[in-house]
């Protein structure tokens, strides 16, 4: 994957420097938009940082993997991004370890985000489900990779339950049933460049925002829960979701591999959940230590909390975009959006 072009003059700054070898960052200006989290400058740095510990960009050194000078750069993008979650979503109160499965089903149940599925199940134009699949495979093209993050870090019946998980999500040994091969499966059927990142350029702050979520909360070992909570809610509200989108696809004519992807997370998802809930969750938070105990059960809900919030954001932008309209792809005025657009319309 090539590096995308920088969105502001911090990501200038990271992207001119990862041009050429391993070196101290020259001065950059501070991070300044009101809104982080939409914010293209900073959820651009954020996600060409994390892509280094993923599968990284051609002709970019490895070493800058761990540079002191880059890592400084994108730890304070880093603050910035979680001061601005933790204004949007209160870190909720931490409850006993048993009572996390209801926890996590009442954080769902009070979840009133704008309804993307439904409008994918019976409205959406093929066009707009081209573009729904592309801003998705941002993560899509690397799913599972965030949450394995956690294996490591976990031990005894957490660690099972997530191990449990991911097997299904890499294909279970199979590498033409792992889930993201699946996805690049949809790609093709739809007539979209199955290509790891190639839509990365596409793809608004918003869209970056949730996908940087996994990777802030997978990478950072204090919180170790809340990538724990934002798998289980994933878990939790993937059935329905997937059986709307398979739907969707098949009215505007997707045949059986092009739903394949969503019609596997139907059945699997449902497995997931109670896996996710019960097995992982609150095992989790009952064989910690009890120092630890309550801090990480906050952090459970939190990052379940967190996973909704963002992707509420997505769906609005997306169901915004359609409803006036528009392209939901990024920069529509400019050459990629007229770029996209005219692919898809072809």
């Amino acid at each position: 994957m090539q590096l995308p072009q920088a969105r502001g003059p911090v990501s200038a700054t990271l992207v001119d420097a990862l041009a050429g070898p391993p070196r101290d960052l020259p001065a950059h200006p501070a991070f300044a938009a009101a809104d982080p989290l939409g914010d293209e400058d900073l959820q651009l740095t954020l996600h060409i940082g994390y892509e280094l510990h993923y599968r990284g960009y051609d002709d970019v050194d490895d070493g800058w993997e761990w540079h002191p000078s880059r890592l400084a750069l994108h730890q304070a993008a880093e603050r910035r991004f979680e001061t601005a979650l933790r204004r949007l979503v209160p870190m909720p109160a931490a409850v006993a370890p048993a009572a996390v499965p209801g926890a996590l089903t009442a954080i769902l149940e009070a979840d009133d985000g704008p309804p993307l599925s439904k409008y994918l199940t019976g409205r959406a134009t093929l066009e707009q489900f081209r573009e729904f699949v592309m801003h998705r495979s941002i993560y899509h093209q690397r799913e599972a990779d965030p949450h394995t993050w956690a294996i490591p870090r976990l031990g005894g019946r957490a660690k099972a339950a997530l191990v449990e998980i991911q097997a299904d999500e890499y294909g279970g040994g199979r590498p033409e049933r792992m889930h993201a091969e699946l996805f690049r499966t949809t790609m093709r059927e739809l007539g979209l460049d199955d290509t790891y990142g190639a839509y990365l350029e596409s793809a608004p702050a918003v869209t970056l925002a949730v996908n940087n979520l996994m990777s802030l909360f997978g990478l950072n070992r204090r919180l170790l829960g809340a990538i724990v909570g934002h798998l289980a809610i994933y878990e939790m509200t993937s059935s329905l979701p997937n059986r709307r989108y398979g739907n969707g696809l098949r009215r505007l004519g997707g045949g059986a591999d092009a739903t394949r992807f969503y019609d596997e997370h139907v059945e699997a998802d449902a497995v997931h959940e109670q896996i996710a809930a019960h097995d992982l969750c609150a095992a989790y938070c009952a064989d910690l230590p009890p120092a630890r105990r309550a801090g990480q059960t906050s952090l459970v809900l939190f990052g379940a909390a967190c996973a909704l919030a963002l992707d509420a954001r997505f769906a609005g932008h997306l169901l915004a975009r359609w409803e006036a309209g528009g392209s939901s792809l990024r920069d529509q005025a400019g050459s990629i959006g007229r770029r996209l657009v005219g692919a898809l319309g072809a």
